[in-house]
């Protein structure tokens, strides 16, 4: 299958960077290339896009402002100088935010994950998703498990199975000890409904399982099954207090 996208970013020399990575992914089809979000949204306006690739800081219409303005966003990959729309962009359930300057291998991944995605949004509910999430209001119940819906069926889940959550957009993939599942629950809403003395959102793309941690850096997480995953430095703090601390053995026993 060939996945069509649309490129916006008001820089030429940016743009011309993306093309030329984009012309190394065989089943990639630039269909556009805007030079601001106003344009673009012209585009998206008459053109099926799976996948959008934009820049944020663009004059007439940010990225940002783009996708607000879309009420079937395709795919959306922020591209950008300015690390710090990080968090914003992931509030808008973007699927990737890279910061250039941008290299071929970490575009390549961007790519991977959006086209996961759009197939994902295909499977389950065609080419215009309709939510259809957990209650945002309150926990799930106290039980040792939880039930997703996937595109199969619904599925039992052990809270001790999970690992780690990674957020795709609006959907969540859940790692547990014996594979992997994909559900329609953004991991915002994921955050909300899952216990929080067991999982803590570590990055704006990661929920762990503080359980399965086993050791802690400056910049990463190692859990049980040998997988790392990206921690802030805004959360390294309280899951050192979370999971470490009053359980570090000292030097003396008092």
């Amino acid at each position: 299958m060939t996945y069509r996208c649309l490129v916006a970013d008001d820089t030429l020399i940016d743009r011309d960077l993306l093309i030329k990575h984009l012309s190394r992914i065989d089943n990639i089809a630039v269909v556009a290339v805007c030079k601001d979000g106003h344009e673009a949204a012209k585009v998206l306006a008459n053109e099926e896009i799976d996948i959008l690739f934009s820049d944020i800081d663009m004059p007439f219409l940010s990225g940002m402002g783009l996708v607000k303005s879309l009420k079937y966003p395709p795919a959306v990959v922020f591209i950008t100088s300015h690390a710090e729309y990080a968090v914003e962009g992931f509030n808008l359930d973007v699927i990737d935010f890279v910061v250039k300057p941008l290299s071929f291998e970490r575009f390549f991944k961007a790519v991977n994950k959006a086209i996961e995605y759009v197939e994902l949004r295909k499977s389950l509910n065609g080419s215009h998703p309709v939510k259809q999430e957990l209650p945002t209001t309150g926990k799930l119940p106290q039980a040792e498990y939880f039930f997703i819906k996937e595109t199969n069926g619904i599925t039992k889940i052990r809270y001790d199975e999970v690992l780690y959550i990674e957020s795709l957009g609006d959907y969540s993939q859940l790692f547990t000890q014996t594979g992997k599942h994909i559900t329609l629950v953004s991991l915002k809403n994921m955050e909300k409904q899952l216990p929080d003395h067991l999982f803590k959102r570590i990055h704006k793309q990661y929920m762990v399982n503080l359980q399965h941690i086993v050791t802690i850096t400056n910049n990463e997480v190692q859990l049980s099954d040998k997988q790392t995953i990206p921690i802030s430095s805004v959360c390294r703090q309280e899951v050192i207090d979370l999971v470490v601390n009053n359980k570090v053995l000292s030097r003396s026993a008092g």
